[in-house]
């Protein structure tokens, strides 16, 4: 998958294609019914699929910290969307000046001048424009007016109620992870590099590698039993903290922490993916290091127990 960044990095070969916009948060079933009118579409007509999206996200722009959490960080959402066979991912920068877009301009500088799209696929939800004024009807009838089609996609549905990112989230931060895998259509997992950290996990006898998140907040906080895939594709078992360490100094942003039972190369500046399987109890402060190293022991334990069980069920 081809990725653009910013208008400014549009080519004359950009020029002619079927595209959507949005968050794209998560990647999820709702979202992926989009993709593929899509990409059927784009077949039908011989053209490329675009994704338009945006960075940071228009409600990280506004609300800043106050923004809920993301699902998926940047990277993570273009390796999700090139596994949708998408062709093009175009990312905008979300700043004042996009911001400041009527929402005619918009379409004039960057479905027209900038896409020159011809079929445009939008959710049943969105609008854009600084004047709120875009959404399917106005699109609709700039369509008419410059030669380009415009459908908008049905709301997805699971258990009657609408799959979103929103109602993902709350699944995650409410630790139903089973709730989220069935609107994801697949298990929740975050996916980042392994740095060098404290050393701290290493001193206690419990060796940890550190992945960073890239996202706050986080919508996961607390100690988990968790899969975790390696470069090599290799499956782990171990268990995880997602936090701010506040027994040890704490840190500014959430850090995921994983212990790999069984589990002793070396694999920083390697991808590591993590899923989540169960919740196992809250962050909390101890009075010192022993009274954590007991809890961390205690937590493996359980850890192993979770997903001795998850293995056993699986296999019957």
């Amino acid at each position: 998958m081809e990725l653009i960044r910013g208008l400014h990095n549009l080519r004359g070969e950009h020029r002619g294609c079927v595209a959507t916009i949005g968050n794209f948060d998560g990647v999820h079933l709702g979202h992926c019914r989009v993709l593929q009118q899509v990409k059927d579409k784009a077949a039908e007509l011989g053209l490329p699929s675009v994704v338009i999206v945006f960075e940071p996200q228009p409600r990280e722009f506004f609300a800043g910290a106050q923004a809920p959490p993301r699902l998926t960080r940047f990277t993570e959402k273009f390796r999700l969307l090139e596994a949708q066979g998408i062709d093009r991912l175009l990312c905008l920068t979300f700043n004042e000046r996009l911001r400041s877009l009527s929402a005619d301009a918009f379409v004039q500088t960057l479905l027209l001048q900038g896409l020159d799209v011809k079929h445009f696929v939008v959710g049943d939800d969105f609008r854009f424009g600084c004047d709120r004024g875009g959404d399917y009807a106005m699109l609709k009838g700039a369509g008419e007016k410059y030669g380009f089609t415009v459908v908008n996609t049905d709301t997805c549905l699971k258990d009657h109620e609408r799959i979103s990112s929103s109602r993902i989230r709350e699944a995650l931060m409410q630790q139903d992870f089973a709730l989220a895998e069935r609107l994801l259509g697949r298990p929740y997992r975050v996916t980042g590099r392994v740095m060098h950290g404290q050393k701290l996990g290493r001193q206690l006898g419990v060796p940890t590698a550190n992945v960073r998140m890239h996202r706050y907040p986080c919508p996961l906080q607390g100690v988990y039993a968790v899969l975790a895939w390696s470069e090599q594709n290799e499956c782990l078992k171990g268990v995880a903290n997602v936090g701010l360490r506040p027994t040890v100094g704490g840190s500014q942003q959430p850090v995921l922490e994983v212990h790999l039972f069984n589990f002793d190369k070396q694999i920083y500046r390697e991808l590591l993916s993590v899923e989540f399987r169960q919740f196992i109890r809250p962050e909390q402060k101890f009075s010192g290091l022993d009274a954590l190293k007991q809890q961390i022991f205690d937590d493996i334990e359980q850890a192993r127990r979770i997903l001795a069980v998850e293995c056993e069920m699986e296999t019957r």
